[in-house]
Formats: C-alpha cells, sequence, structure tokens
C-alpha cells in the first residue's frame, strides 16, 4: 500500500466523478421537451444576430449548428442517467476507500516513527512533507467534490454526495483499524523475515569463509609437498614424506628366490 500510487487511485476517482457529474448535468439539461430546448436555442441566436440586423458569421453558424446536434444527442441518451449515477457513486466509493487508506498509513507511519528508528533512503523532512502536501491534497480534492456535486450539479447528485459521505465516515474509521493492524503485521513479518534472511546471508558468509580456508589450506600443503619432491625426491612423491626406515628397506635389494 504505497501512498503515492492511493493518491493517483484517489485523483483518478475525482477525475472520474467530474467527468461524470459534467455528462450527468448535461444530459439532465437537455432531457424533455428538446423541441422547446432547440426552440430556445434558435431564439437566442436569432436575437444575437438577425433581430439587431447583424450578420453571423461562418464560425458562429458552425457554432450554432454544433451545439442543436450536441443537445439532439444528449436528449438521446436520457436512458443512461441511471447508469451514471451508479458510476458516479462507484467512483466516489473509490475516491474514500482510497483517502481512508493515505490516512491509515499516514497514521500508523507516525505512531512508528515515535518509537522506531528511521533507516529508509529519504530523509526524515523529505518524507514529513510529501505526506503533509498529500493530506493538504486529499482534503482539497474533498472539498472541489463537494461543491461541485452539491453547488454545481442537479440536486439528486448533492443527495448522494451526502449518502456516500455519511457510509464511507463508518466504514472508513473501520477500514482504518483494519488497515492499521495489517500494517503490523506485515511489518512484523518483513521483520522477521529481515532477520531470517540475515541469518542465512551470515551462515552463508561463514561457509563461504570455511570453503576459502579449507582451499587455501589445499592449496598451500599442495605447494609445499610439490616443493618439497622437486628438492628431495629421495623421500617420495607422496603428500607424507618417507621414513628413514622405509628408504632403507627399499634399498635393500630382495633375496633371490629361484631354483
Amino acid at each position: 500500500m504505497d501512498p503515492l500510487t492511493l493518491f493517483a487511485l484517489a485523483n483518478g476517482a475525482v477525475a472520474a466523478v467530474k467527468k461524470g457529474c459534467q455528462l450527468y448535468k448535461d444530459i439532465k439539461g437537455a432531457a424533455g421537451d428538446v423541441r422547446a430546448v432547440l426552440k430556445d436555442l434558435d431564439e437566442q441566436f436569432h436575437g444575437a444576430y438577425e433581430a439587431k440586423g447583424r450578420t453571423p458569421s461562418p464560425e458562429a453558424k458552425k457554432q450554432f449548428v454544433e451545439e442543436k446536434n450536441r443537445v439532439v444527442q444528449l436528449n438521446k441518451r436520457d436512458s443512461e442517467i441511471t447508469g451514471i449515477y451508479t458510476e458516479i457513486g462507484q467512483y466516489l466509493g473509490q475516491y474514500y476507500d482510497n483517502l481512508y487508506k493515505c490516512i491509515a498509513i499516514f497514521e500508523e507511519e507516525e505512531r512508528r516513527s515515535k518509537t522506531e528508528i528511521y533507516t529508509g533512503d529519504a530523509s526524515i523532512g523529505k518524507r514529513a512533507l510529501q505526506r503533509v502536501l498529500m493530506q493538504k491534497q486529499l482534503e482539497q480534492m474533498g472539498t472541489e467534490l463537494q461543491e461541485l456535486m452539491i453547488y454545481q450539479s442537479p440536486p439528486e447528485l448533492g443527495a448522494l454526495w451526502t449518502e456516500v459521505n455519511q457510509m464511507m465516515k463508518k466504514l472508513g474509521e473501520e477500514q482504518k483499524i483494519v488497515i492499521a493492524q495489517q500494517m503490523k503485521t506485515q511489518y512484523a513479518q518483513a521483520v522477521k523475515r529481515r532477520k531470517k534472511i540475515d541469518h542465512l546471508w551470515l551462515q552463508a558468509v561463514w561457509g563461504i569463509g570455511a570453503i576459502v580456508v579449507a582451499a587455501t589450506l589445499g592449496l598451500t600443503f599442495s605447494f609445499v609437498v610439490e616443493d618439497r619432491i622437486k628438492k628431495y625426491p629421495h623421500l617420495g612423491t607422496d603428500w607424507t614424506p618417507k621414513t628413514e626406515e622405509q628408504r632403507r628397506k627399499e634399498a635393500i635389494p630382495p633375496k633371490y628366490t629361484g631354483r
């Protein structure tokens, strides 16, 4: 559960909510009697140009036609309202889900910082600044969503915001407890795993050291024996030199046993 990843997911959910709200608003505005809406557009266009004796430019005519077509197309999508409403609710849930995960991680890190020495790559100041900035941005996202859904969208989206907000407050608090427990368990497992790896590394180092020492001793003995064979060939070619008695026995010729 990386805070940066969770923040990106929350940000993506906010963008999806904004897009859904705008589409919902556009379709809702074009729903109903499309002829009345188109008539109102005609009257506005006529009042802005023909009534004042002005000739609309080709660009103005093009924009007018595109707007009328857009209204017609949006009116055809009136059946999508329920699906868009549901999607907005789902994206709000995703935003809150990742929001409370971030908060749980921040609180757990703050608790841990009071009892443990930080050994990560980033400085303590950098991590603290990053955490504060992310918290501020998450709060700002929530404020923007609230303003968008309550004050800039159809009333039913404001009601959806209130319902999801109330539900997620309870679920979020429960989730924070579960996440904190999960993080503690994962941290304990990571510490245990780290100790086990360190122990295995220590055993491996000792094992490699023993092999190196044994190999060094073996090579040293080999060089000593080889040097001894060259200098004192009468002592034999075995690892251990021949004793005086062995050399005397080898020097005595065997007795003749023939008939």
